[in-house]
C-alpha cells in the first residue's frame, strides 16, 4: 500500500505544490476543469481540522488531570477503590469510567439525536487549543516551522524514554511478540487493504491539501524525489517504531490482569484515552508518566492541524491576495477562521459529542477522500499529461541523478496503472461495507438518517469536483473541440526553467511570493 498508492501520490502532491508554487486551488490554474478537486480538499480538510482539534481538547483534559496524584483513572483514586474491590462484577474499569463520564459525559446521552449540554471544562480546553494554533499560525509558515522543530521532534524524545522503561517491564515481551506476529489469514480480509489505505492516507497527509500547500513554498529546484523517499519511508519507520512503546506497556498490563495481550488492546480514541492511561497507572511514578505521554500526544496533534489549517489558509490567501500582504487582514481572517472552528466544534464536546464525532471521522476521510485522489492521479496522468508531469519534475531537479530518472519509470507507471486500480478496488469495497454494515460506536447502533447524513458529507466533498467542471465548461465558448484547458507558456531565462500559467480572464500571470517559481 506504501509503495503503490503512498509514495506516488506523496509525490504527485509535493510536485504539483512546488511547481505551481500554488494552493490547492489557485494550482489547477493549469486546468481549469479540475479545480473542483482542490476545492474538495479543501472540504475534507475542513471537516478533518474541526474534529481533530477536539482530540487535541481531550489530551489538554487529560494532562491536566495527570498532574493529580494519584492518577483519577487509577485504582489508587479513593473514589475508584469500591470499583476495583469488586472484581466479580466489574463492567468498566476506572479509565472507561472516567473517559465515559468524567471525561464524554456520554452516559447522559441517549444518542446522535440527544447531544445534550456543552461540557464546559471540555469547551475551556478547545478554546485552549485553538489559541494555541492560531499563535502558531499567526506569523505564517516561517513561524509555524520553527514550532515544528519542537513539536515534530520531542515525539521522539518520548517514545525512546517509553520503550525504554517498556523494556523493563514484566510481560512486556508478551506485548511486543503480539504485535510483531503476523496473522496471514486476514490478508484474504479486504477491510485490512481498506484499514492500511486509511492508515497510509491518514500518516502520509494524502488528499487534504496541506501536503500541496508546503511544498508551495519549496524552492523551485528541490529534489521532491528524494524527499518523498525519505518522507514517506521515515513516517512508516517511525509509526512502527511507536509500536514497540505501545505494545511494551499493553503487554505488562496484560500480565498484571492476567489475559492474553489481545484483550488490553484497543484501537482509535479507546487506545489513546482508555488503553494505554490504565496501563501507565500501573507503573510505579505513573503521574511523570502520564504526563510525558499526553504531553507528546499534544504536539502529535498540533504538528498534524498545523499541515490542515496551512493547507485551508494557502488556498483562501490565494483566492485573495490581499490577506497574505497585510498583516491586521490575514491576523483578523486567522481569528475568525480559528473562532468559527470552535464554534463548529462545541457540537463535538456535548454529552453525545463522541456520537458526532465518531460520525464524522468515519465519514470525512472515507470515500470522499478517495475520489478525490483518484480523479487527482487520472487528471494529472490523462489531462495534464503523465510524460509533460514527469518532464516538470526533471526541470524542477535540474541536476536530476540517474537513479531519480529510474524511479520516474516507477512512478510513471504507479500514476496510469497501479494507483487508480487500488484506488478503486479500495472505494469499492468501501461501497460495498457501507451497505452491508452499521456503524456503531460501543453498543450504539447509529440510525439510518445519522449514517445518511454521513454519507452526505463525504459526497458532498467528492461532488465538488464534477459542480467545478461544470462550471468551468459553462465558462468558456464554443464546441467542446474549442474549449481548451491548457494555457502556459515555457520561459526559458537565465538558465532557469519558469513557468507562466495564464489565465482566461487575465493577462496577469498568477503571483506568488517566492522567485523562481511557476507563475
Amino acid at each position: 500500500m506504501l509503495f503503490f498508492t503512498g509514495m506516488p501520490l506523496f509525490l504527485m502532491e509535493l510536485s504539483l505544490g512546488q511547481y505551481g508554487a500554488a494552493g490547492p486551488i489557485t494550482v489547477w490554474k493549469c486546468c481549469p476543469l479540475l479545480k473542483g478537486i482542490g476545492i474538495g480538499m479543501l472540504c475534507v480538510s475542513t471537516l478533518v481540522c474541526l474534529y481533530y482539534n477536539v482530540i487535541i481538547a481531550w489530551t489538554f483534559y487529560y494532562l491536566g488531570s495527570s498532574f493529580q496524584s494519584p492518577l483519577p483513572w487509577s485504582c489508587d483514586a479513593l473514589h475508584n477503590i469500591p470499583l476495583c474491590r469488586n472484581k466479580t462484577n466489574i463492567t468498566q474499569s476506572p479509565s472507561e469510567v472516567f473517559w465515559n463520564e468524567k471525561v464524554l459525559g456520554v452516559v447522559n446521552s441517549k444518542g446522535l439525536h440527544d447531544p445534550g449540554p456543552v461540557r464546559w471544562p471540555l469547551a475551556l480546553c478547545l478554546l485552549a487549543a485553538w489559541v494555541v494554533i492560531f499563535l502558531c499560525m499567526l506569523k505564517g509558515i516561517r513561524s509555524s516551522g520553527k514550532v515544528v522543530y519542537v513539536t515534530a521532534t520531542f515525539p521522539y524524545f518520548v517514545l525512546v524514554v517509553l520503550i525504554i522503561r517498556g523494556a523493563t517491564l514484566e510481560g512486556s515481551l508478551n506485548g511486543v511478540a503480539f504485535y510483531l506476529t503476523p496473522n496471514w489469514v486476514h490478508l484474504a480480509n479486504a477491510q485490512v487493504w481498506n484499514d492500511a489505505a486509511s492508515q497510509i492516507f491518514y500518516s502520509l497527509g494524502i488528499g487534504v491539501g496541506g501536503l500541496l500547500s508546503m511544498a508551495s513554498y519549496n524552492k523551485f529546484d528541490n529534489n521532491v524525489i528524494r524527499d518523498t523517499i525519505i518522507i514517506t519511508i521515515g513516517n512508516c519507520g517511525t509509526s512502527f517504531f511507536a509500536g514497540f512503546a505501545i505494545f511494551s506497556i499493553l503487554g505488562h498490563m496484560a500480565w498484571r490482569k492476567g489475559v492474553p495481550v489481545g484483550q488490553v488492546a484497543d484501537s482509535g480514541p479507546g487506545l489513546a484515552f482508555v488503553a494505554y492511561p490504565e496501563a501507565l497507572a500501573l507503573l510505579p511514578g505513573s503521574v511523570f508518566w502520564s504526563i510525558l505521554f499526553f504531553l507528546m500526544l499534544f504536539m502529535l496533534g498540533v504538528d498534524t492541524l498545523f499541515g490542515n489549517m496551512e493547507g485551508i489558509c494557502t488556498a483562501v490567501m490565494d483566492e485573495f491576495p490581499q490577506l497574505r500582504s497585510n498583516l491586521k487582514h490575514k491576523t483578523l481572517f486567522l481569528a475568525l477562521l480559528c473562532f468559527a472552528f470552535y464554534l463548529m466544534g462545541l457540537l463535538l464536546i456535548t454529552d453525545g459529542g463522541i456520537y458526532w464525532f465518531t460520525l464524522i471521522d468515519s465519514f470525512s476521510t472515507s470515500f470522499g477522500l478517495i475520489i478525490i485522489t483518484l480523479f487527482m492521479c487520472i487528471g494529472i496522468s490523462f489531462f495534464y499529461g503523465v510524460n509533460q508531469f514527469c518532464q516538470d519534475i526533471v526541470d524542477m531537479i535540474c541536476r536530476c541523478p540517474p537513479w531519480c530518472t529510474k524511479l520516474l519509470l516507477y512512478f510513471k507507471a504507479c500514476w496510469v496503472v497501479f494507483t487508480p486500480f487500488l484506488l478503486t478496488f479500495i472505494l469499492t469495497y468501501i461501497f460495498i461495507e457501507m451497505y452491508r454494515t452499521s456503524l456503531r460506536y460501543g453498543t450504539y447502533v447509529y440510525p439510518t438518517w445519522g449514517k445518511a447524513l454521513g454519507v452526505c458529507m463525504g459526497a458532498f466533498c467528492c461532488l465538488q469536483i464534477l459542480i467545478w467542471a461544470i462550471v468551468a465548461v459553462s465558462k468558456e465558448s464554443g464546441t467542446l473541440k474549442d474549449k481548451e484547458y491548457f494555457y502556459s507558456e515555457r520561459i526559458v531565462m537565465n538558465n532557469s526553467v519558469a513557468e507562466t500559467l495564464y489565465l482566461t480572464d487575465s493577462d496577469s500571470p498568477i503571483h506568488r511570493v517566492r522567485p523562481q517559481s511557476l507563475y
